[in-house]
C-alpha cells in the first residue's frame, strides 16, 4: 500500500502542532513578520510538509533550551567599576594588551581579532545567548502550543530583566571597555542588540499562561527606562553620534523599545533618524565605506545592511516605508541589495578585506527578505542552493 507523501512525512518527522485555543490576531512583533507566522501556525496545524522539517528542527533547537539557564548578572566574579553587580560589564573585543608596555596598558586595536579575555566576562556571554534561547523557545511556544516552551523562557525573562536579587540595571554604562583607556564606551551599546529579539520573543508569549501580566508590565517599564538611559546618558548619546553600523544598530535597538512601550511618536522620530543615516552612510555604488575599512568588510557591510532592513521591517509599524525610500544623495535599501547581493548569493567573489572566513548564513535573511520586500527573482533559490541539504531545516522557512 502506498503511503501519501504528507503522510509519510509525518511518520517520519513528528506530529504537526496542534493547538486547543490559537489567537486569531496575528502575534505583536516588530521585526518578524506576524502575518506570516500566523499563515505558517496554520499550516503546520495543516500538516503541510514543505514546513515540518523546519519546525521539527525548531522543536529539538527548543527542547535543548529546556535544559539552558537561567542566567543573571549576578554570576560575574569581575566587579563593574560601580561596585554593583546589577550593571552589566564588558570588553573591548579587538583590543590587546600592548606587548611594549610592562603592564600592558593602555590597550591596542587588532580590528576583527578578539580577545579571548573577552570570555572572562560572563555577562557577554550570558546575554546574547539568554536572547537566542527565548528567541527559540517563544517560536516553538508559538508554533506548538506547548506551555513548556513558553514557561522556560518567562523564567529565563525574569531572571534577567525582573527579579530583583538578579536583574540586570537599565544601562550599558560598563559595556566593551578597554583597559588603560576608559570604563565603558558608546560602541558597547552593540551587545544590547539582542534586546531586539526579546522583545519579539515578548509578542509570541503574549497567549501563555506563563507570561503574567506583571511580567508585561514590568518589561516595559524597564525597556522605557533603557530607552531613557540611551537618549540622555554620555555613553547612549555618543553612540547616537555613531556613523556606521553601530549608529544604525542604535536606532534599530531603540525602535524596538519604542515600538514596545506603545511610543508612536519617538518611533517615527527613530525611523527618520534612520533614513538620515542611510544617506550619509552608503556611498554612490551602495556600499558602506565605514565598513570597507574593517578588516572583515564582508561581515560588516552585511550587519550593517542587515539592520537597515530590521528598521525597514519595524517601520512598517508606523505607516513609514522605508523599502521603497530614496534619499536625497540617491540611497536606499534596493541599492544597497543591488550591490551586496550577488556576493551574499556567491554569484560574485568578494574583493574586499575579510581576514576570516565569512558565514554565508549570515545573509539569509537579506536575500530572503529582499525576494518578498524588493522583488529579487533569484534569492529564495540562491538560498536553497547555499543551504544545500540543510535547506528544508532552515529556520527562515518559518519565518518568510
Amino acid at each position: 500500500m502506498r503511503i501519501p507523501i504528507a503522510v509519510f512525512t509525518l511518520l517520519v518527522l513528528g506530529c504537526a502542532p496542534t493547538r486547543k485555543s490559537a489567537s486569531q490576531a496575528p502575534p505583536r512583533v516588530f521585526i518578524l513578520d506576524g502575518m506570516r507566522l500566523q499563515e505558517n501556525r496554520r499550516k503546520l496545524t495543516g500538516q503541510d510538509p514543505a514546513l515540518l522539517p523546519a519546525y521539527q528542527q525548531l522543536r529539538r533547537e527548543a527542547d535543548k533550551a529546556l535544559n539552558e539557564g537561567p542566567f543573571s548578572v549576578m554570576e560575574k566574579t569581575n566587579l563593574p567599576p560601580s561596585g554593583d553587580k546589577h550593571d552589566y560589564m564588558s570588553l573591548a573585543p579587538y583590543f590587546w594588551p600592548d606587548p611594549t608596555k610592562k603592564d600592558g596598558l593602555p590597550y591596542i586595536r587588532k580590528d576583527g581579532v578578539t580577545n579571548p579575555e573577552v570570555k572572562l566576562y560572563k555577562d557577554k556571554e550570558y546575554m546574547p545567548l539568554l536572547c537566542s534561547l527565548v528567541h527559540t523557545l517563544s517560536l516553538a511556544y508559538y508554533f506548538s502550543g506547548e506551555e513548556k516552551y513558553a514557561a522556560h523562557a518567562s523564567n529565563l525573562l525574569r531572571m534577567w530583566f525582573l527579579d530583583p536579587a538578579t536583574r540586570m540595571n537599565p544601562n550599558l554604562n560598563f559595556a566593551q571597555a578597554i583597559r588603560g583607556v576608559n570604563e565603558g564606551r558608546g560602541a558597547g551599546l552593540i551587545d544590547a542588540r539582542h534586546f531586539m529579539k526579546v522583545v519579539d520573543a515578548i509578542g509570541l508569549l503574549q497567549s501563555s499562561k506563563a507570561w503574567r501580566p506583571a511580567d508585561q508590565d514590568g518589561m516595559k517599564q524597564w525597556c522605557a527606562s533603557f530607552v531613557h538611559w540611551m537618549q540622555t546618558s554620555p555613553v547612549g548619546l555618543d553612540e547616537l553620534d555613531a556613523r556606521n553600523n553601530h549608529g544604525t544598530f542604535y536606532d534599530a535597538l531603540r525602535l524596538s523599545m519604542a515600538l514596545f512601550i506603545d511610543s508612536s511618536d519617538l518611533a517615527k522620530k527613530i525611523v527618520v533618524s534612520a533614513r538620515e543615516r542611510l544617506d550619509y552612510q552608503m556611498d554612490a555604488e551602495g556600499k558602506f565605506p565605514k565598513e570597507m575599512e574593517r578588516t572583515i568588510a564582508l561581515h560588516y557591510n552585511t550587519f550593517n545592511l542587515d539592520a537597515f532592513y530590521m528598521v525597514a521591517r519595524m517601520a512598517e509599524s508606523t505607516g513609514l516605508d522605508l523599502w521603497n525610500y530614496v534619499s536625497p544623495n540617491g540611497n536606499s535599501l534596493r541599492k544597497g541589495f543591488t550591490f551586496l547581493g550577488p556576493y551574499l548569493a556567491r554569484e560574485k567573489k568578494w574583493e574586499g578585506q575579510q581576514i576570516k572566513p565569512f558565514d554565508f548564513n549570515e545573509g539569509y535573511g537579506i536575500l530572503l527578505q529582499s525576494a518578498s520586500k524588493l522583488g529579487c527573482t533569484t534569492c529564495r533559490s540562491a538560498v536553497q542552493k547555499l543551504a544545500g541539504n540543510e535547506a528544508p531545516l532552515l529556520l527562515e522557512n518559518l519565518l518568510y
